[in-house]
């Protein structure tokens, strides 16, 4: 474990998250325990999943492997959207808590906006909402959503999201939706914060790890550019959540807290922005195209 405490970041319900969390999308069941292992020994206390992801048993597992006391772990899932819907946001939450093996869930999102179904989104999140009020979970909020969805569903339900899980890095800033979520008192989360997403997308401009203006802050800090970037997310308070199956570079990117960018870095890399989404589009995200059976267990 590393001598570093996480700040925190304070929901808009008063919850408290780690300013900085481990991802496990896209990590195999079989090396997520591991993985997720290795995070909490070098000090992360904000594990965050999917069940779309089809690893929440092995995040479980993992946590009741380190003994580190439940109170102490902040561990956030998301609903898919073939389980939207009032009951069966409910039932999905039941398969969630159990393969966590957890009676309450710190963290409960919507991972898509469905917009071309958004009826079922809002019953979707009228079921976090009563989920919160029954106590079963200690924060609601939503993933991938562009600000004409978060006014949709602000309009129809009660209880403002404490978050919007979106892409956010370098090449990819998503100004416009970071300023909406600020201004309704939504923390902002960024997924592929290094901007991974972009290593394997088809595009003109090398990868955010081998970006020049990157580097070259790297090098005046003595820091690698992963850490740079997470240091950039934090600086903007945003809560970044990097993922590897790497030992070191799982430490590595937890090494972010004796360092800080100047506001000259900061704009820099601001202004690597290139406006290309590297995920899908939301409103392309419909039940057909992205189908996926939520198992029991």
């Amino acid at each position: 474990m590393t001598d570093y405490v996480v700040p925190d970041l304070t929901l808009n319900n008063g919850v408290t998250i780690p300013a900085l969390g481990f991802g496990v999308f896209q990590t195999p069941p079989e090396q997520t325990i591991a993985a997720v292992r290795t995070a909490l020994d070098v000090g992360y206390r904000h594990i965050d999943t999917a069940a779309a992801y089809g690893n929440e048993r092995e995040v479980g597992e993992a946590l009741h492997r380190s003994g580190i006391d439940r109170d102490q772990v902040f561990i956030e899932t998301k609903i898919w959207i073939t389980d939207y819907g009032y009951d069966q946001t409910l039932h999905s939450f039941t398969k969630s808590a159990g393969k966590l093996g957890l009676d309450r869930i710190d963290l409960l999102i919507l991972h898509q906006a469905l917009p071309g179904e958004f009826d079922l989104t809002i019953q979707a999140y009228k079921a976090l909402e009563t989920l919160l009020a029954d106590g079963k979970v200690r924060a609601i909020g939503v993933s991938n959503f562009m600000p004409d969805h978060l006014q949709r569903l602000l309009e129809a339900t009660t209880m403002v999201p404490a978050v919007n899980q979106i892409e956010v890095h370098p090449y990819f800033r998503q100004s416009a939706v970071l300023a909406t979520d600020t201004e309704h008192g939504i923390l902002n989360q960024a997924w592929s914060p290094i901007g991974g997403i972009t290593f394997y997308r088809d595009s003109s401009h090398t990868s955010t790890l081998r970006d020049p203006v990157i580097a070259d802050i790297a090098a005046t800090h003595g820091k690698t550019s992963a850490q740079v970037m997470l240091r950039w997310h934090l600086q903007q308070h945003r809560q970044a959540i990097p993922k590897s199956i790497t030992p070191s570079r799982i430490t590595e990117n937890f090494d972010i807290f004796d360092f800080a960018l100047t506001d000259t870095e900061l704009a820099s890399i601001d202004a690597l922005d290139t406006g290309l989404r590297g995920g899908p589009e939301p409103d392309q995200i419909t039940r057909e195209n992205f189908a996926l059976d939520i198992p029991e267990a």
